[in-house]
């Protein structure tokens, strides 16, 4: 005898299957939170205890008026923004000629392309570094938003063709009948259907580039240059680490992705339901 999808069972089985993953999933922000919220002399004495004891906000008003946090909160923003926006520009300008034109060379570049995500950062670091300091670059936020836009390109033109690849043709073929030039029908019609595209492009760089930490180390070494990733490290002395305030500085920084998230929500939610147009 088959059982319904709809057997209580079933619904119960799929709810707790549910919240076993999000528990998994979350447990390491409510770590994060906890000790963060937890006073310094009992981190290590309440190490594996679910509940602290006793709460506290000192750590996180000490991140915020005893610290530069504020200073690397301020320049890792101005990185991520830069480059998420950059990138974006940039992918959708080439993501829209790979989709749309033939020209020579068009498969020669798509597998340039491919390769240079091939590499590891590891084996580049080093001609990177030369290349930056060369150009007078180092310890300079232009720098990182100018190697974080190079390395992002790749992927978000790829994510951008894909969307313009699911835009039919005739759309512009129609406005352009119209009377429209291409700029125009790209404006007019191509654009407000690729806004969960860009959504989605803007959210990926942007997470990328808020944690990203190799680079960062490497082409910054002055205190008022420093972005949050290498920042966080300034918590950890030679014998010792001041976990409180280094969860407390790990909170504050979800703050940006999660408001960041917030506002490209319905450009993502809108991306995943984007899978036909009517004809």
């Amino acid at each position: 005898m088959a059982v319904s999808r709809t057997h209580p069972v079933l619904i119960a089985g799929k709810y707790l299957a549910l919240l076993g993953y999000l528990s998994f999933a979350l447990f390491p922000l409510y770590w994060l939170l906890k000790i963060a919220l937890t006073p310094d002399q009992l981190v290590y004495s309440e190490g594996t205890s679910l509940w602290p004891s006793s709460v506290t906000l000192s750590n996180f008003s000490e991140v915020l008026f005893q610290t530069d946090f504020l200073s690397y909160f301020g320049n890792s923003l101005t990185v991520s923004l830069g480059t998420a926006a950059l990138t974006t520009l940039i992918a959708a300008g080439a993501g829209y000629a790979f989709s749309r034109f033939h020209f020579a060379g068009k498969r020669l570049l798509i597998v340039v392309m491919l390769v240079t995500q091939m590499f590891p950062l590891l084996m580049i670091i080093a001609p990177i570094y030369k290349i930056i300091s060369s150009l007078g670059m180092l310890n300079s936020l232009t720098s990182l938003i100018v190697v974080y836009t190079a390395f992002n390109i790749p992927f978000a033109t790829f994510l951008m063709q894909s969307f313009f690849d699911g835009i039919p043709k005739d759309l512009e073929e129609a406005a352009m009948m119209d009377g429209c030039s291409r700029f125009q029908a790209l404006r007019k019609v191509v654009f407000p259907l690729t806004l969960p595209g860009l959504g989605a492009t803007l959210g990926f760089v942007f997470t990328a580039a808020w944690s990203e930490l190799l680079f960062a180390l490497m082409l910054i070494s002055k205190n008022d240059a420093m972005t949050f990733p290498v920042g966080l490290l300034t918590f950890v002395s030679k014998f010792s680490v001041d976990w409180g305030q280094m969860m407390a500085a790990g909170v504050l920084a979800l703050v940006p992705s999660c408001l960041f998230f917030i506002f490209i929500q319905r450009y993502l939610v809108q991306g995943l339901t984007s899978g036909a147009v009517k004809g």
